[in-house]
């Protein structure tokens, strides 16, 4: 496992989640502890519950309140879950100052940025925070150019066919 190193899967195309999960059960299968923060993708109850199952080597976060997908809740609905929102990445800015963890998943973070949830300062606080020693996986649709520069490695993911 690459230490330290930024990763982003971003793009139209489906499989970015799941690429970084792959990579999370690498990491704990060579002795890596692994978090997990879900955004933008409702409560998860089903997946949540299976995945709880990996812990403590895998521990798995969410921190909205409603069951639906974030892009199909009113205006009024989204407003209050930008708060939940906005307590996911602060969370994940302690784990990174705590190094609680090898490795931090955030998943659909780059959605949160382009929903204008959390402000560029934030997100450069997020790398500001990182270790050496702690790897990020950052997954999403559209990835902003000031990012690029704190990415290790990039993967478009798009569909083919």
């Amino acid at each position: 496992m690459d230490a330290g190193r930024v990763q982003i899967y971003y793009g139209d195309g489906r499989g970015k989640s799941t690429a970084a999960l792959g990579y999370a059960l690498q990491a704990a299968s060579a002795g890596m502890n692994v978090f997990v923060i879900h955004f933008l993708k409702g409560r998860m109850e089903a997946e949540t519950a299976f995945m709880q199952q990996l812990e403590p080597e895998i521990k798995v976060f969410h921190f909205e309140k409603s069951q639906g997908r974030y892009e199909e809740l009113s205006q009024q609905e989204k407003l209050e879950e930008n708060k939940n929102l906005k307590n996911g990445v602060n969370f994940a800015r302690k784990v990174l100052v705590t190094e609680e963890c090898n490795l931090l998943i955030l998943d659909e973070l780059l959605g949160v940025i382009d929903n204008g949830v959390v402000a560029r300062e934030d997100v450069e606080a997020l790398f500001r925070a990182k270790t050496e020693e702690t790897q990020i996986i950052i997954t999403g649709r559209k990835l902003p150019d000031y990012l690029r520069g704190y990415a290790d490695e990039i993967y478009q993911i798009q569909k083919e066919k």
